[in-house]
């Protein structure tokens, strides 16, 4: 048995399996929604259901609150359907437009960038083709089928010879896979991982100038992000921003000066909020959402892309919106959570 999703206002729809989570339902027939974790832990395939009944699995309240709920929210990533559905969701064109993966790869390089950051090349197999968009991420199969999702920090058209995906690993103690990546991976080892996730990409069909933040290894994918603007002939004003608690959290900090001093359309602030005096950090201080907006009070013309820990993107989709007038669907994000962000709170 399998039951009709219809998405409005883009009059999509389709087929959902008994049992099935309507988002992966989506992801399975190309259908574009917003999502991010696929864990029910961030947030950011909510959506409303205008008719129809669904059975939520495990979520987290911050994701979904019980008014919500009750006032006919639903996570499509979480959100099994007992009936035919109606529901109102933001198209996002692109999001299915590449085939999902199961692929395995190659460690090619292992770099570490940071006392807690790796930076990870895995060679991809030459008969595969994997294609995704900038900002998207993978998901590695663990033993006993346990998945930790990772964005890609190089565009597309920077794969390289031999073909590679970039990752960068920030290590937490007592972390499965990243105990693995700084103790005992070596080069040579071989890794299953699937792809690609999630509906973090530009936006091509807008002139608004861009806000890029990012927060630790956030800034993963907004590397890939100006790689692929780069490339493309950008022209739109992008203003990035990194933020670590301190200065070696910003682990690719001269890239970015590099690039904000080659490229007339992007600037680079990078925000420190932790710095201690054997750091000698001369940069400015504090939350890097507040940077933002000390710098851009009014963010009614611009576009947003923020990635890092789930507590930096809520806090500046918060502020931005109330504060600086920033319209919501103008609010692009990928809150990196952590296997701990998806074990508190429970609903």
């Amino acid at each position: 048995m399998s039951f009709q999703v219809n998405i409005q206002p883009a009059d999509v729809s389709f087929a959902v399996e008994r049992d099935e989570p309507m988002l992966a339902a989506a992801i399975r027939q190309g259908v574009g929604l917003p999502y991010g974790c696929r864990d029910g832990a961030c947030g950011s395939c909510k959506s409303r259901l205008l008719e129809g009944r669904v059975i939520h699995g495990a979520h987290q309240l911050k994701a979904l609150s019980l008014q919500e709920e009750e006032q006919g929210f639903i996570l499509t990533c979480c959100a099994t359907p007992q009936t035919d559905c109606v529901v109102e969701a933001r198209s996002v064109p692109g999001a299915g437009q590449f085939p999902v993966l199961k692929l395995p790869s190659r460690v090619l390089e292992l770099t570490q960038a940071a006392p807690d950051v790796m930076v990870l090349k895995l060679q991809l197999p030459a008969n595969q083709n994997l294609q995704y968009h900038a900002g998207q991420y993978v998901e590695f199969i663990l033993q006993g089928g346990a998945r930790r999702s990772y964005s890609m920090a190089n565009a597309p058209h920077a794969l390289g010879n031999p073909p590679a995906i970039e990752l960068h690993i920030r290590h937490m103690p007592g972390g499965k896979f990243t105990d693995h990546v700084f103790g005992a991976m070596k080069v040579r080892d071989i890794l299953r991982m699937e792809g690609p996730f999630g509906s973090f990409f530009l936006r091509e069909d807008s002139a608004r100038p861009m806000v890029f933040l990012a927060s630790g290894t956030g800034f993963a994918p907004i590397k890939a992000l100006v790689e692929h603007l780069q490339m493309k002939g950008n022209a739109r004003p992008v203003a990035l921003y990194w933020g670590g608690r301190r200065p070696q959290d910003l682990y690719m900090d001269a890239w970015c000066r590099d690039k904000a001093a080659e490229l007339p359309w992007l600037t680079y602030e990078p925000v420190v909020s932790d710095a201690l005096p054997e750091d000698a950090w001369a940069g400015r201080t504090g939350f890097v959402h507040r940077a933002v907006m000390a710098d851009f009070p009014d963010l009614s013309g611009h576009q947003v892309y923020a990635c890092g820990a789930p507590v930096v993107v809520d806090s500046a989709q918060r502020d931005f919106i109330a504060a600086c007038g920033l319209p919501e669907d103008q609010f692009f994000a990928d809150a990196f959570t952590s296997e701990l962000d998806k074990q508190g709170d429970p609903a």
